[in-house]
């Protein structure tokens, strides 16, 4: 399933233009209004630049992102519609919804969240090696 159904409570790791405060975040999804977002956290993957916004696929890098506890889950079939999730349609959705382990500084899980894993081919993606988005400053975007 590409995106199973979420609950209220649930907690999203976002790491790209859904962070809090990320520069061309969609201005039409009211997050302090249906949840909360509850700081910096940490997860394994791999994420790729893919121009103007990052995707993450599955790996063994740390990659960092911001957890945000969502309490209203009808926001969640927005957020899914800007991560272009077509449930019709699992191959031409850009992103796919699943959970995956948040890591404490040792890299050890210690629950889970939803997280928006890149759903396309990723051949000529350059590697973010930090696995942060944005990228620090002086670093080209591609």
């Amino acid at each position: 399933m590409i995106a199973p159904p979420v609950s209220s409570g649930d907690q999203f790791i976002f790491y790209g233009l859904l962070k809090q405060g990320a520069a061309g975040a969609p201005a039409h999804l009211d997050f302090p209004r249906h949840g909360e977002f509850l700081g910096p956290c940490r997860f394994k993957g791999r994420m790729l630049d893919l121009g103007g916004f990052p995707g993450v696929v599955p790996g063994e890098d740390i990659c960092h992102g911001m957890l945000y506890r969502l309490d209203h889950a009808r926001l969640a079939r927005q957020m899914d519609d800007f991560e272009d999730i077509r449930p019709g349609d699992p191959k031409g959705s850009l992103y796919r919804r699943e959970k995956t382990d948040l890591i404490d500084d040792f890299g050890r899980p210690y629950g889970k969240a939803w997280i928006y894993i890149y759903n396309q081919k990723t051949d000529g993606y350059p590697v973010l090696e930090d696995g942060n988005w944005p990228l620090e400053k002086g670093r080209p975007r591609t």
